[in-house]
């Protein structure tokens, strides 16, 4: 039972970094069965629920179920995608190619003409936003914003 509070506290923890989240992160289990949730034990099984019943990857991608961010200047979930695949992300964007980077461009709503040009654009800034290996979910999508804003093609992509 320890095994399975710590991992639910491990999970919820990755995931609150975005506040806008709050403390279980989004999906069906903090939006819908513990909406009102106040206290530790009731945010443990929200998020509990949010990571095992794979709501979480559908409210992402639709913009449901609270897995939004509010005047973000990507696409609701991208955000959280970030932060869920950080490592995988930086292994791809230094490759200028991949499955995380392609899930990121498709997230985002890159069209399939500009895809090339997302892939470097974001190869070619890698250093800025893998600065360090101290890089954040936060802070790289920061620099991700920063750098699709100053291309002439991706920035249209930022809503």
């Amino acid at each position: 039972m320890k095994k399975i509070i710590l991992s639910a506290v491990l999970a919820t923890a990755s995931v609150s970094s975005f506040a806008a989240y709050g403390p279980a992160g989004c999906g069906l289990g903090s939006e819908v069965i513990f909406k009102d949730a106040n206290e530790w034990h009731e945010h443990v099984l929200a998020a509990t629920t949010n990571g095992t019943s794979g709501n979480q990857t559908f409210g992402m991608t639709s913009g449901t179920l609270g897995c939004d961010i509010p005047d973000a200047p990507l696409a609701g979930g991208v955000a959280l995608f970030i932060n869920d695949n950080l490592e995988p992300l930086a292994v791809d964007s230094a490759k200028g190619e991949g499955e995380t980077l392609n899930a990121l461009a498709e997230l985002i709503g890159v069209d399939a003409a500009d895809k090339a040009d997302f892939n470097q654009e974001i190869q070619a800034n890698f250093d800025v936003i893998f600065a360090s290996a101290d890089v954040t979910s936060e802070s790289a999508y920061q620099d991700i914003v920063k750098v699709m804003e100053r291309s002439p093609v991706l920035a249209k992509y930022l809503g």
